[in-house]
Parts: structure tokens; sequence; C-alpha cells
């Protein structure tokens, strides 16, 4: 369905942060914009976790390796 475009350590650091951020957002009791601020978190997480980035798309960056023929 979606081209894959995120490879390596960028997939890793993107699943790093999205659970780092969602972590924090369940551990963090707070409140007001900030603290709903933190579901950004889905975002990286599922871009990692499916290896696509819309954006990437968009901007015609891609990060996975080339596969030799």
């Amino acid at each position: 369905m979606f081209k894959t475009n995120v490879g390596g350590i960028d997939r890793i650091l993107r699943i790093a942060i999205g659970l780092a951020l969602i972590a924090w957002f369940v551990f963090d009791h707070g409140s007001g914009f900030w603290h709903w601020a933190k579901l950004i978190g889905i975002v990286p997480l599922l871009t990692g976790l499916m290896s696509t980035c819309p954006l990437y798309s968009i901007l015609g960056f891609n990060t996975c390796p080339v596969k030799q023929a």
C-alpha cells in the first residue's frame, strides 16, 4: 500500500521517541495542552512501525538502503 522509505537508524529513533512520548503522557498526570500534546508520539511510532513516512514521500526523502540488482 505505502512505499517503504524509512529504514535503519531512522526507524529505531522514531519508535524510541514515539514510545518515550507516549510513556511520558501515561506516567505524567499533568493537565492542559502540553500534557495532551505528548500524544503526538503516536505519529513517529506508527511511521517507524510501518517503515513509511508520508512527509518523506512528499519531500522525496528515502532513508532505506538501496537494493543492489
